[in-house]
C-alpha cells in the first residue's frame, strides 16, 4: 500500500523458492521505505507505469512531465513558431527517446545514445539538441538538477561531403516561363516581387501597403508571418528588421498589384481563392507554386529558391555582398560569402593591382633590385 492505494509492480525474477524469498526481503525493504518517509516511487520502479501517478520527490521528475513543464511556461516568451518547432522535438524526438529518465539521472551517454538512433543529419541533430540544451538550463536555474549534460557538449556525427547543395536558383527562363504560367494576375505579381526582392516567404505574405516609402523606393521589413503564428511576429534577429530597396522589376509587380489589394489598406498580396491575406507561408506552396511549377515544366524546386535566386543574381551582377546581405536581413557578409560564393565574380579580377600600383611605384624595390650593377 501507498498513499492509500494497493500498487503492484512485477520483478525480473524467474519464480523460484531463492527468488521469492529475495522478492519478500525487497517487498519489507519498501514498506520500511514508506514508513520511514524515505521512499520514492520513480527510483525503486522506474519503468513502473504507476511512477508518475503516485508521485516522486523533485529531482526524480520524468523527463517527459518536466519537458512538457517547461514548454507550456514558454508559450509567452516565444514565437509561435519556435513553439511549434519545440513541440515537434519534444513530441517526437525527446520524450520517446529520453522521456522515461528521471531529469536528475538524465546523462550526457543517455543522450548520445538517443541522438545515435536518430537517422537525421547534423543540422536536424543541433536543433533537438538546443531544446533539449534550454530545457535543461532552466531546469538547472530552478535547481532540480545539479549539473546540465548538455552544457559545453554537442553532439554531431560525420557526415560526407555533399556533391551538391540546398542553393538551386531559378535561371532567367525558367523565371519567365513561371511568371507566364501563373493563373492569376497576383501569382505572377507575387512570383515577380518575390524575384526582385529576396524576401523571405514568411514575410512576403505579412507586408503591408503602409510598409511602402514611395519616395525612397524602400520597404520596411518588420515582420514575417508563418502558418503557426495566429498574427505577424518580429523577425528573430535585429538584421531582420531592414529597409529593401525595391528595385525596378520589383516595383512594376507591386504596381500591377494595386488594383487588386491597395484599397484595403492591409496586406500586400492575397489568396485570389478566398481574396484574403494568406493565412501563413505554407499556404503558397500549394495554392499556386507546385501548379505553377507543373504547368511551366520547369524542375521542381521548392518557393524559398525566390530567395536563392534574387542573390544569385545580384552577385552575379557584380553588387556588393555587403549590401546583398544587408538587403536578405544577413547580420553581415560572411554569410553570402559561405553560401553563395560561387556566383560573386571572379573574371578579370584585379584585386590587389591598386596596391601595386600605388605603393610598388615609390619604392621600386624590384627595380633596384633588379638593375645590373656597374662594372
Amino acid at each position: 500500500m501507498y498513499r492509500g492505494r494497493q500498487c503492484r509492480e512485477r520483478l525480473p525474477l524467474e519464480p523460484s523458492p531463492a527468488n521469492l524469498k529475495r522478492a519478500e526481503q525487497f517487498k519489507a525493504s519498501v514498506e520500511l521505505a514508506i514508513y520511514n518517509g524515505t521512499f520514492d516511487y520513480a527510483v525503486t520502479f522506474p519503468n513502473s507505469k504507476y511512477a508518475q501517478a503516485v508521485g516522486y520527490s523533485t529531482g526524480q521528475i520524468p523527463l517527459e512531465k518536466y519537458l512538457w513543464t517547461w514548454l507550456a511556461s514558454k508559450e509567452s516568451q516565444l514565437k509561435s513558431s519556435t513553439i511549434e518547432g519545440y513541440s515537434k522535438i519534444v513530441k517526437g524526438v525527446l520524450i520517446p527517446k529520453l522521456g522515461r529518465i528521471p531529469i536528475m539521472l538524465l546523462s550526457r551517454k543517455d543522450i548520445r545514445t538517443a541522438l545515435e538512433t536518430i537517422d537525421a543529419g547534423n543540422k536536424r541533430l543541433s536543433n533537438i539538441q538546443s531544446c533539449l540544451r534550454s530545457a535543461l538550463h532552466e531546469a538547472l536555474m530552478d535547481e532540480l538538477i545539479e549539473s546540465n549534460p548538455m552544457h559545453g557538449w554537442t553532439y554531431a556525427r560525420k557526415e560526407a561531403l555533399k556533391d551538391d547543395d540546398d542553393i538551386d536558383p531559378l535561371s532567367s527562363e525558367e523565371q519567365r516561363l513561371m511568371i507566364e504560367a501563373a493563373n492569376h494576375p497576383q501569382y505572377a505579381n507575387f512570383l515577380q516581387f518575390a524575384l526582385w526582392t529576396g524576401l523571405r516567404t514568411s514575410e512576403l505574405v505579412a507586408i503591408c501597403w503602409g510598409d511602402i516609402d514611395w519616395q525612397r523606393n524602400e520597404i520596411k521589413i518588420s515582420r514575417a508571418k508563418t502558418s503557426a503564428a495566429s498574427e505577424a511576429e518580429a523577425p528573430k534577429t535585429v538584421s531582420g528588421n531592414r529597409d529593401v530597396r525595391i528595385l525596378a522589376p520589383a516595383m512594376e509587380a507591386l504596381l500591377r498589384q494595386k488594383q487588386f489589394t491597395y484599397m484595403l489598406g492591409q496586406q500586400i498580396f492575397h489568396d485570389p481563392r478566398y481574396d484574403k491575406p494568406y493565412t501563413g507561408d505554407q499556404v503558397l506552396r500549394k495554392s499556386f507554386w507546385m501548379p505553377t511549377i507543373r504547368k511551366a515544366k520547369v524542375r521542381y524546386r521548392n518557393p524559398y529558391q525566390t530567395r536563392h535566386t534574387y542573390a544569385s543574381m545580384m552577385l552575379s551582377a557584380g553588387e556588393h555582398p555587403m549590401w546583398v546581405a544587408k538587403q536578405m536581413g544577413h547580420k553581415d557578409w560572411t554569410m553570402i560569402a559561405r553560401v553563395y560564393g560561387r556566383w560573386i565574380p571572379a573574371d578579370g579580377d584585379t584585386s590587389g593591382e591598386k596596391a601595386v600600383e600605388m605603393f610598388s611605384s615609390k619604392s621600386n624595390v624590384a627595380e633596384k633590385l633588379l638593375k645590373p650593377k656597374a662594372i
